[in-house]
C-alpha cells in the first residue's frame, strides 16, 4: 500500500489546481451570484482535455483511471463544486455510462462527440415523485414501429438546460418491475424532446439544473443503451457507484477549501490581544475538520481504487460507507468553518456561506444519507 500520488498524479493534481484558482475563482462570484454558469470555462476545459476525463483516449477522451476523476473532482469543487458538477455530469454520469454500457456503434457515435466537449451531456433518473426510489420511475418507453416512444419527465437534473446528450432512464411496462427499466440515449434535437424549466438553486448555482420533458419522444431503437431491454438497473447501480465516490470527492474538496480558510483566518484573527488559534475551543474544531477530512479523502482513495481493481462488490459498499460520510461531514466542517469567522463568515465578502449552501446539497444528491446507511443495513444483513 502506498499512499503517496503518483508523478503523473501529482502533475495533474497541480495542473487542475492551476485552471481553478487562474480561470474559474475570478469567475465564481459572478456564477454563483447570476446562477448562470460561464461557457468560456467550458472551452477552456476542451482545451485541456478536462472535459472528457471519463472517456478513454479510443474515443477521443482522456481518461486514465479513476483516481485521475477523484483528483479532479476534489480540486475543482476546492474553487468551485458546481464547475465539478458540470463536468462530471457531462463526462462521468453521461460519457462514462455511456462507454461501460453502450454497444460498439454507440460508442463510436457519440462518445467521441462528448470527448471533445462538441456536446455536452446529462444523465436523467430523478422524477418529481421518484427520488430516493429509483425503481419508481413513471417515465414510459412503448415500442413502436420507429423505435421507442418515451413520456414522462425528469426532475432536478444537472446540465439539462445546456445538455445535447441526454442519458434517460424509462420503463417499458411498471408490471415488470426492475426487468422493465432501460436506459436510453436521447438527443436533445429529437421530436418531443424539450428542456424544461430551470431551477434555481441554494447552492451549486454556476452549476445549471433543470428539467426534462419527454412528450411523445421518438428514439431510435440503435438508441436503447447496451442494445437490450431491462438492464436498465444494474447500468444505474453501476453508474451510481462512481457518481458516489467522485460526489464524495467534490465535499472533501470543498471542506479542505473551507479548513484552509479558517485555518488562515484563525491565524491572523485577534481576539482578547491573542490569535484565534490560540484558543484551545478554535483548536478543536480544527482539529476535528482535518481529521474529518483527512479520513473521508482515504475511504474515497479506496473507493477509486476499488472502481479500478473492477472490485464490484467491495465498491458498492464502499462508496455508500464514503457518501454517507464525506457529504455529512462536508456539512459539519463548513458550519464549523464558518463558526471560526464569527459574523464575517456570514457575510457575502467571503467565501464560507457559499462553501456552507454548496455542501448542503451532498448529503442528498446521489442518494441520500438516509439511503446510503440501508445500503449499508442491507449488506450487514446479508
Amino acid at each position: 500500500m502506498d499512499f503517496d500520488l503518483s508523478e503523473e498524479h501529482q502533475i495533474l493534481k497541480e495542473s487542475v489546481r492551476r485552471f481553478a484558482l487562474q480561470e474559474i475563482e475570478p469567475r465564481s462570484p459572478g456564477m454563483d451570484r447570476d446562477e448562470a454558469f460561464d461557457g468560456y470555462l467550458w472551452e477552456k476545459g476542451r482545451e485541456l482535455g478536462f472535459v472528457g476525463m471519463g472517456i478513454g483516449p479510443e474515443y477521443g477522451g482522456s481518461f486514465s483511471d479513476h483516481l485521475s476523476l477523484g483528483i479532479m473532482a476534489e480540486e475543482v469543487s476546492r474553487v468551485d463544486a458546481g464547475v465539478a458538477v458540470v463536468f462530471g455530469a457531462h463526462s462521468v454520469l453521461c460519457g462514462n455510462n455511456i462507454e461501460r454500457n453502450g454497444t460498439e456503434e454507440q460508442k463510436r457515435k457519440y462518445l467521441p462527440l462528448l470527448a471533445s466537449g462538441a456536446r455536452c451531456g446529462c444523465m436523467g433518473i430523478t422524477e418529481p415523485e421518484a427520488g430516493s426510489d429509483a425503481l419508481s420511475i413513471r417515465t414510459r418507453a412503448r415500442r413502436k414501429a420507429e423505435g421507442y416512444v418515451l413520456n414522462g419527465s425528469k426532475m432536478f437534473i444537472s446540465n439539462a438546460p445546456i445538455a445535447d446528450t441526454a442519458l434517460i432512464y424509462a420503463t417499458t411496462d411498471p408490471a415488470l418491475g426492475q426487468g422493465g427499466l432501460c436506459a436510453f440515449i436521447v438527443e436533445k434535437d429529437f421530436p418531443g424532446y424539450h428542456r424544461g424549466k430551470s431551477l434555481s438553486k441554494l447552492g451549486l448555482r454556476s452549476s445549471p439544473t433543470g428539467e426534462i420533458i419527454l412528450d411523445d419522444c421518438v428514439v431510435p431503437e440503435e438508441n436503447l443503451l447496451g442494445g437490450v431491454e431491462g438492464t436498465g438497473l444494474s447500468i444505474m447501480f453501476s453508474g451510481l457507484d462512481v457518481e458516489r465516490i467522485l460526489w464524495s470527492c467534490q465535499a472533501v474538496g470543498i471542506a479542505g477549501a473551507a479548513f484552509d480558510a479558517a485555518l488562515k483566518y484563525a491565524k491572523e484573527r485577534k481576539q482578547f490581544s491573542k490569535p484565534l488559534i490560540t484558543f484551545q475551543m478554535i483548536q478543536d474544531k480544527l482539529a476535528n475538520m482535518l481529521v474529518e477530512i483527512e479520513a473521508a479523502r482515504l475511504m474515497a482513495y479506496k473507493g477509486l481504487a476499488c472502481l479500478d481493481q473492477g472490485k464490484k462488490r467491495q465498491t458498492r459498499m464502499i462508496a455508500a460507507q464514503v457518501k454517507l460520510y464525506a457529504c455529512e461531514m462536508v456539512n459539519r466542517a463548513t458550519s464549523e468553518a464558518l463558526q471560526i469567522h464569527g459574523g464575517y463568515g456570514y457575510m457575502k465578502e467571503f467565501p464560507l456561506e457559499r462553501y456552507l449552501r454548496d455542501a448542503r446539497a451532498y448529503a442528498i444528491g446521489a442518494g441520500t444519507s438516509e439511503i446510503q446507511k440501508l445500503i449499508i443495513g442491507g449488506y450487514l444483513m446479508a
